[in-house]
């Protein structure tokens, strides 16, 4: 009895469930919405079509919550799903033995884990912020994957596509893979040591360290964990465009959508915050805004400004505490000269 008392009052300290409650009750009204207005929102196609066009954003959400959970950015992550598609039209394309489809599949989150660890070589070592560092690592990549391919070539096999886009019912199993991955990790993050030791770093890296903590080690992890889930991203990014595509528009959108998506989730961007459960349903719900665009009459534009006011509110709303507690310790600060001269 005591334990379960003592575990109904650690879910309610513990404020990581408030952004997703709400990310899930804002989902919930908009369908309610559309679907009042539209009757194939809820189609078994439709909603097939917005979990699978979730899935990418889903994981790069992930990895770019990793980041974030440290204090960092990683905006190359777009760069490296394009570059990870790349690579799947050269290695899994049709009529390839069952060896060679898994080789490329090794290629593909091999070239994030090792763009993750050239990321934390910068960040770490070289001392860069990670956004200047990122960001040289994203034209990096860009030029690479222009090279490559100049124009869109390399059929990506149809057996793999329909390997990555299978589903059962409107559910696709990747979803499922990517969301008891999710959960696993948070479980990690909040109830293990190691998880606690990742958001104190994020929370103060100094203070971490003078106390012990491996801070280089976590950091370092978050970077490849940030790239490799890119890649595994690549792989249903390639699935759906069925193609080796250079151009910036693959994947250059995910690096903003992918920090959006962490930052709806409840990831702070001061570091030590965040759940990666959360950053998979605001992936779905950044999906959902462009999924009901045509239902409700809207443009693309409309639809754009509401991921960037909404993620806005998000920041307010969920790191709006933080914000005030920081101005009211500077107004004490400004105020002690007055209040010794009085």
């Amino acid at each position: 009895m005591r334990g379960s008392v003592a575990l109904g009052r650690g879910a309610l300290r513990f404020r990581g469930w408030v952004p997703l409650a709400l990310l899930v009750l804002l989902m919930l009204g908009i369908g309610a919405y559309v679907d009042g207005r539209s009757s194939a929102f809820l189609t078994q196609y439709n909603l097939n079509s917005l979990l699978l066009t979730a899935l990418p954003l889903s994981f790069v959400a992930i990895g770019q919550a990793s980041a974030m959970l440290v204090g960092g950015f990683d905006v190359s992550v777009g760069a490296l799903m394009t570059m990870g598609v790349i690579v799947a039209s050269y290695t899994m394309t049709d009529g390839l033995a069952w060896w060679v489809l898994l080789f490329g599949s090794l290629a593909v989150v091999g070239v994030g884990a090792v763009v993750g660890l050239g990321n934390a070589v910068l960040v770490r070592l070289i001392r860069l912020p990670s956004i200047i560092a990122t960001l040289g690592t994203l034209s990096v990549l860009q030029g690479i994957s222009l090279a490559l391919r100049p124009i869109p070539a390399g059929s990506i096999g149809v057996d793999v596509q329909d390997a990555f886009n299978s589903s059962a019912s409107f559910v696709p199993y990747g979803f499922v893979a990517v969301l008891v991955l999710a959960a696993l990790l948070d479980f990690w993050l909040y109830r293990s040591a190691s998880g606690l030791t990742a958001r104190a770093v994020g929370l103060d890296d100094t203070s971490s360290r003078r106390l012990g903590a491996p801070a280089e080690r976590v950091q370092w992890r978050a970077y490849v964990v940030a790239s490799t889930m890119a890649g595994f991203g690549a792989f249903f990014l390639g699935a759906q465009l069925g193609v080796g595509d250079a151009t910036p528009s693959t994947g250059t959108s995910y690096t903003l959508q992918s920090i959006a998506a962490a930052v709806l989730g409840g990831a702070s961007l001061a570091g030590g915050k965040g759940s990666f459960v959360g950053a998979v349903f605001g992936a779905v719900f950044l999906s959902l805004i462009v999924n009901i665009l045509p239902f409700v009459g809207w443009s693309d534009a409309y639809g754009q400004i509401s991921i960037g006011g909404l993620t806005l509110a998000a920041l307010v709303l969920y790191q709006g505490g933080a914000v005030w507690g920081q101005a009211r310790a500077a107004w004490r600060v400004l105020r002690r000269p007055a209040v010794a001269a009085g």
